[in-house]
This record gives structure tokens, C-alpha cells and sequence, in this order.
């Protein structure tokens, strides 16, 4: 059976390597845009504080996976889904433009989501969604640092990666302005009562919190960058707008599945072509919930695997889990929302 992946997160990468465990004889090929190797993306909210981040967020590198008989070729963009010949088109690898799949697993995550009216002062700011994301902003920091220059950030976004990475910047002496266009932090995630909590833990670190705040605009001034709201207008070195994540589905677009916010997949995680599954973030389940939390993610892989291997007869169904907040002092006293 030949198996093409497209995506080297948690998602692909776990798939591939229970694939392999249950299946000697299977071809699988996984396909990433990705160059660094498999990284663990919920540590990039902890970018600043561990100096070693680059070195510790790298879980394998594509190598080792090589070594596990898993074809990595990374580097590469995935163009299209030819479903009529189980084709996937690639731009990237030398005299090679298509590849054959017998099943074809999408596991592409999710890329940050950038409000419409944020896209004209695209250039003004950053992003924090891959290793290289981190790394540019690594760089920027210290470069600041490097000029006697205590770091002054707005983080335009007040949901759970915006606390988190607002959390790790103020807990390494930096300056840290959160501006959220809701009436409290996280609510899609905590009740009422845990968003006050985070309020005071977050501003008696030191962040400075804005809340029902519609941002009008982000513009460049010499060395600084102007945020201006209905009623708030500061200058600051960085800006990181982090607005949620929105599911990679282009492809699937494309090639006709189906699709809502999601890939939108059965609960055995097959979309509507019998030959191609979608897993991690990109999944839309029949409940129309998208699993884009580690261990439900991990789960739905090992259990795809075992699928396919016929190994596992009954639908997925998710595990148990409690995401929690990497944010410094604070803890939720309800579970969190899903």
C-alpha cells in the first residue's frame, strides 16, 4: 500500500510512525513544507524564556524518521490532489511532479489566522505559527537587546497563545501590552470567573490589558510601530497579532472535498473520497468540532493507523482531555471549554 502524508506535524509524523510499527511493507512518503525537522509547535509560546528553544522544541529530526524507513522530502509544496488519479502534483523535488497514493492522509494543521482588515499592514507585524516564525522574532529581540533596549511589545489578541506568549515575554523583563477585541481573556476556553482570574494574574506580572478593543490600525513610525484603537494609540518595537488558527483546507478545496472551517470527515476520518482521510487540526468531525489539542490529536492518528491496518473496527471517538494554559502563576479553578 502506498501511503503519501502531507504535513510533518504531530498529526503526520505520529501516523507515519505507528503505520510503519503495524505495516513492514507499506510505502510511506510524507511531504512537508517544514525544514527544521518535527518540532513540538505548543512550545513556541515558550520562545523567550528557554534560551535553548531552538535546539529544545526539535523533537526528531527527518532523518531519524528516514532511519525508520519513513520517506521524508521535505522542502516541498503540495499543489494539488489529481483524486481521479489518486495523484498528488509537488513543487520542490528535482524531475519529480507527481507522486501516486493508494490512501492519502491530509494532516496539514493550521496556519495563524490574520483578520481581513489586519492584511493591509501585513509587513507590520508578526506572526508566531512555525519554528521559523519564532526564530525571526528570536532574532528581532535581540537585536533590541543588543542596543541597551528593553523590548516593548502589543500583542494584538487576547485567546489562549496570546496569554501564553504574553506570559513568557513579560517573564523575561520585557514590556507587554495585550489589546483583545473581546470583554474578557480567553473565553472561548475558561468561564467567567477563570478569565477574571487570568486578568489579575496576567496584570499583576507586569501586562498591560486592554479589552473590548477594535484595532483600526498598525503603522510603521521610523523604528517604532503606531497601534491605534477607538480610544488607545502607543508606539511599540514589536508587534505579534495572534488571532487564532485557521485549518489549511486550500487543497482540499481544491480537489472538491468537502470542507467547512474544517475538512470536513466522518467519524472514522475519512472525507468524502473513500482513498483520502484528514487528521490534527485540519479534521472537521460530524459534530463539526475540530480536535486541535495534543492528545486528542495523537489519538486520532494511532487510531487511523490501526484503521487502516484493520486493527481498529469501532469509529474514533475522543479521549479525555484537559488543555491547560501555559501562562505563569495561573491556574483554572473549572475545566476548560471545548
Amino acid at each position: 500500500m502506498k501511503i503519501i502524508i502531507i504535513g510533518s506535524g504531530i498529526a503526520g509524523v505520529t501516523f507515519a510512525e505507528k503505520i510503519r510499527q503495524l505495516s513492514a511493507d507499506a510505502k510511506i512518503t510524507l511531504l512537508t513544507k517544514e525544514s527544521l525537522g518535527y518540532y513540538s509547535r505548543p512550545m513556541l509560546s515558550l520562545g523567550f524564556s528557554n534560551e535553548d528553544i531552538e535546539q529544545d522544541i526539535i523533537l526528531k529530526s527527518f532523518s531519524e524518521l528516514l532511519n525508520d524507513n519513513i520517506c521524508v522530502i521535505n522542502g516541498v509544496e503540495v499543489t494539488g490532489i489529481n483524486r481521479s488519479e489518486k495523484r498528488v502534483s509537488v513543487k520542490g523535488i528535482d524531475e519529480i511532479e507527481t507522486l501516486e497514493y493508494d490512501k492519502l492522509i491530509l494532516a496539514m494543521g493550521s496556519a495563524a489566522f490574520v483578520p481581513p482588515p489586519f492584511l493591509p499592514y501585513k509587513d507590520n507585524f508578526f506572526l508566531l505559527n512555525s519554528l521559523d516564525d519564532l526564530k525571526i522574532l528570536r532574532k528581532f529581540r535581540q537585536g533590541l537587546l543588543n542596543k541597551n533596549r528593553l523590548p516593548d511589545w502589543a500583542i494584538i489578541g487576547g485567546g489562549l497563545i496570546g496569554c501564553e506568549v504574553a506570559s513568557d515575554l513579560v517573564s523575561v523583563g520585557d514590556k507587554v501590552s495585550v489589546f483583545h477585541v473581546m470583554d474578557r481573556l480567553m473565553e472561548r476556553q475558561l468561564v467567567e470567573q477563570d478569565s477574571a482570574t487570568l486578568f489579575k494574574v496576567l496584570q499583576s506580572a507586569g501586562v498591560d490589558i486592554h479589552l473590548n478593543q477594535t484595532i483600526n490600525g498598525i503603522e510603521k513610525k521610523q523604528e517604532k510601530v503606531l497601534v491605534n484603537t477607538d480610544d488607545y494609540q502607543n508606539e511599540f518595537d514589536g508587534i505579534i497579532v495572534s488571532c487564532g488558527f485557521k485549518p489549511r483546507i486550500e487543497l482540499a478545496v481544491d480537489a472538491g472535498l468537502n470542507t467547512g472551517r474544517g475538512i470536513k470527515t466522518d467519524q472514522m476520518l475519512q472525507t468524502n473520497d473513500e482513498n483520502i482521510y484528514a487528521l490534527g487540526d485540519v479534521a472537521e468531525l460530524p459534530n463539526g468540532k475540530l480536535y486541535a489539542f495534543i492528545k486528542p490529536i495523537r489519538h486520532q492518528a494511532i487510531w487511523l493507523a490501526s484503521y487502516l491496518c484493520n486493527q481498529e473496527k469501532e469509529p474514533w471517538t475522543p479521549p479525555d482531555f484537559n488543555p491547560s494554559a501555559k501562562v505563569n502563576d495561573f491556574d483554572a479553578a473549572y475545566p476548560y471549554l471545548f
